[in-house]
């Protein structure tokens, strides 16, 4: 299992092309037989770009992977790792249940 972190959608800034927000979304899964079990989490990370920085990338230039970067430092490395364990437990309670439906007969 490996999560996958991605960007729905970025907010920017149209004054200065920089963005200001950044809509994230980190999920998983794992098949076990016929079932697929899935964990995910979602959020958003703000950001004040300065565009007369050394650095500034426009919106036009931003990749994924940087944006990805960009949640993923402005998180820390504890969040990231919150996040991620977060998922983990949703899969591992989704293969094991602690209540379940149904009827004995």
């Amino acid at each position: 299992m490996a999560v996958t972190w991605t960007i729905s959608t970025l907010e920017r800034n149209t004054s200065d092309d920089g963005v200001v927000v950044a809509h994230w979304r980190a999920s998983d899964s794992e098949v076990v037989g016929e079932d697929t079990h899935t964990g995910s989490s979602y959020g958003t990370c703000g950001f004040t770009p300065d565009s007369s920085a050394d650095g500034f990338i426009p919106y036009a230039d931003i990749t994924e992977t940087q944006a990805i970067g960009w949640c993923k430092d402005s998180m820390g490395e504890e969040t990231v790792t919150a996040v991620e364990d977060s998922i983990a437990a949703q899969i591992a309670d989704s293969k094991a249940p602690a209540i379940t439906t149904g009827t004995p007969w």
